[in-house]
């Protein structure tokens, strides 16, 4: 019997796979499912380009001045380095470019991390209409929230990945100096690398009770796993905020630990078994 003529049905189906699909036409629905996705991206990437340079002067290189917000606040505080930072001290990094084609380049790749970050929720939603109807009914409302909490958790990320963890640790790095006779110059390739790699890593790191999620669905961890090795959690955690941002003022290290931890609460707290 050729292959498009034998009926492929979804495993949830309501209706018991009456209107089941060929194998063919699952490939084809996934095929246009692609070129939605492709063709959201490409645009929202085309605006990203247009409005680059505004984005990138009041956004992008936010950071990189005394003039950023999270640079305002704390020098409010008035820290002294022991527990709170001192951001009293005007504080501004001159970004260069050594590359004659980095600037484009920048351009471009910036453009789509961009988009692709804004677009995300929309490739959730695509990922969603094509799984939904091999699934049960329970399945489709307990997928459909853990698409809608995973898209929150990796926006909630990213935004502290932006208005915390980067710029402390961004300040940290362009002020550290092993010797005086060392200026530092910061590289545009540097910065943007360092900049979308701990925005990213974030918004990752922010899906964990997403992941665990799964994984107990899957019947690979449960709330006992999670409790009895807690206290080594807090230790990879600790160690990880560490790495992340390597201050060395305990008020840094606990900006970013806090969530961390939070978030590996979270996760036990939204397993059920």
């Amino acid at each position: 019997m050729d292959s498009k003529e034998v009926p492929v049905k979804a495993a949830g189906d309501s209706n018991g796979g009456e209107d089941g699909m060929t194998f063919w036409g699952h490939l084809e629905v996934l095929r246009w499912c692609l070129m939605r996705i492709a063709a959201v991206l490409v645009i929202c990437m085309a605006g990203c380009f247009i409005a680059m340079p505004h984005i990138f002067d009041s956004f992008i290189l936010g950071p990189a001045s005394s003039d950023f917000f999270l640079y305002r606040w704390l020098s409010s505080l008035h820290g002294d380095g022991t527990i709170f930072p001192d951001f009293s001290g005007r504080f501004s990094v001159d970004i260069i470019n050594i590359n004659v084609t980095t600037q484009f380049t920048t351009h471009i790749s910036t453009s789509f991390w961009l988009a692709l970050i804004i677009t995300f929720p929309y490739m959730l939603y695509e990922i969603w209409r094509f799984i939904r109807p091999a699934l049960f009914a329970q399945e489709k409302r307990s997928i459909g929230a853990a698409f809608l909490s995973g898209s929150l958790m990796f926006y909630l990320g990213c935004a502290l990945g932006y208005g915390i963890v980067f710029p402390f640790t961004f300040r940290f790095l362009a002020e550290y100096s092993i010797s005086s006779e060392i200026v530092n110059q910061i590289s545009l390739n540097s910065y943007m690398n360092n900049f979308i790699m701990m925005i990213f890593a974030m918004g990752i790191v922010f899906e964990i009770p997403l992941l665990a999620w799964v994984l107990s669905k899957m019947g690979l961890i449960n709330k006992a796993f999670l409790r009895k090795y807690r206290k080594y959690a807090v230790v990879v955690l600790l160690i990880l905020a560490a790495v992340i941002t390597p201050t060395g003022d305990p008020f840094t290290l606990m900006v970013v630990f806090l969530p961390l931890y939070l978030l590996y609460e979270l996760a036990i707290k939204i397993i059920r078994k």
